[in-house]
């Protein structure tokens, strides 16, 4: 298990006020085209892949060049931000460091945690705002993929959806074997991304080896609410 999965076992957020100027985050980019959108699932799943895929990757363990920078970021809240992009803009964030996920029609890019006030150029000059996509209907599980349940009762966009697949793809993980990461390494992280009934989710939660993500509300939905459900097995 690398440093930073170690952390995310047992792991405290700071509940003081925090210093602006040293917030960090991850930003995921999420490629929209005008003219050919991707799907809402793709797109979420492909987020929760690259996510977890930037923590996992050979750069982020001891002495690896994004080593220092993600541990820094897990030591404080877990802050993910997304932004879309389209032609050029989105060729112009493949030079920063991070992991590219393709699912199906969608593109999803997770970069290294830094803090938000230093965001590189290509980044911050990208739209928070805009990336609603209609529901869609998914189809079966891929073999080998975790599925991540989002809450029926919430009401997120995609970008904000995205962050919180993020954030349960790598809550997950600590919870899996060497062989078991290993296995989903060789599927590219692969997430199925589904919503459930109100019935189905009351139900999924209430099991003893669901992890939940809770929000810190600071956009969309209120503090603490729980917005995505895994199992741990």
């Amino acid at each position: 298990m690398n440093d930073v999965l170690r952390m995310l076992v047992d792991r405290h957020h700071a509940t003081d006020e925090e210093d602006p100027a040293a917030v960090r985050a991850m930003p995921v980019v999420l490629r929209i085209e005008k003219a050919d959108p991707p799907s809402r699932t793709e797109v979420l799943e492909a987020a929760a892949a690259a996510a977890v895929a930037v923590c996992l990757d050979e750069r982020a363990a001891p002495g690896g060049e994004w080593h220092d920078e993600l541990v820094a970021w897990v030591r404080g809240r877990i802050r993910k931000v997304s932004r879309r992009a389209r032609g050029a803009h989105w060729e112009a964030v493949l030079a920063l460091p991070g992991v590219t996920v393709t699912v199906g029609g969608a593109q999803v890019r997770a970069f290294v945690p830094g803090k938000v006030s230093e965001l590189p150029r290509e980044l911050s000059r990208l739209q928070i705002s805009g990336s609603e996509l209609p529901a869609d209907e998914p189809g079966p599980v891929p073999p080998g993929a975790h599925e991540l349940w989002l809450n029926p009762r919430v009401a997120m966009t995609a970008g904000k959806a995205a962050a919180q697949v993020g954030h349960a793809s790598m809550l997950l993980a600590p919870h899996l074997s060497p062989v078991e990461l290993e296995e989903w390494a060789g599927l590219e992280y692969r997430c199925a991304v589904r919503t459930p009934s109100a019935a189905d989710w009351d139900a999924l939660v209430a099991r003893p080896d669901v992890v939940l993500v809770r929000d810190a509300g600071y956009t969309e939905v209120a503090p603490g609410t729980a917005t995505v459900a895994v199992n741990r097995t």
